[in-house]
């Protein structure tokens, strides 16, 4: 009686099994690839006083990245964009930069300064905090470094 219990049950086909595993492994992957940022040689900065300060002895205008820990398109973006060296050498060469958390609550006012609302936003300000250029959202390589070459422009006016 008991060998009939267990002969009655069904097993599942090979191809539900390759699928659920292979499922499986895509998204851990894609969830990895999703949150991994390399590190770059960036001169970063996390405070815009300080990054003022900067530009006093430089003829450079300031970049402010806005970003979140949770920003999936921040994230990729300092993948594709910030750790590619023409991009860092660029950066470090026409512009102070720095990096703001919008959910650190030290830099609520700036958030509401610059009327942030969504990740990733991109301003370009001079030294006085005004602003210059911005994007709102991922910002491809080409674009960005068409944004910086903008930046020589302004700082010459």
């Amino acid at each position: 009686m008991n060998n009939k219990k267990n002969s009655s049950k069904k097993k599942s086909h090979p191809f539900w099994r390759f699928f659920w595993l292979t499922f499986l492994v895509v998204s851990l992957w894609f969830a990895w690839y999703s949150f991994y940022a390399p590190s770059n040689d960036i001169t970063w900065t996390n405070d815009i006083k300080s990054a003022q300060r900067l530009t006093n002895n430089s003829d450079k205008n300031i970049m402010v990245f806005f970003t979140a820990e949770w920003c999936s398109p921040c994230r990729i973006m300092k993948r594709k964009v910030f750790a590619d060296n023409e991009i860092m050498k660029a950066i470090n060469s026409k512009v102070v930069s720095v990096e703001i958390n919008i959910d650190n609550p030290n830099s609520e006012a700036l958030v509401k300064q610059y009327n942030i609302g969504a990740t990733p936003t991109t301003i370009f300000i001079n030294p006085e905090g005004k602003v210059i250029d911005y994007a709102i959202g991922k910002v491809e390589k080409t674009k960005f470094l068409e944004m910086l070459e903008n930046q020589k422009r302004f700082s010459e006016k």
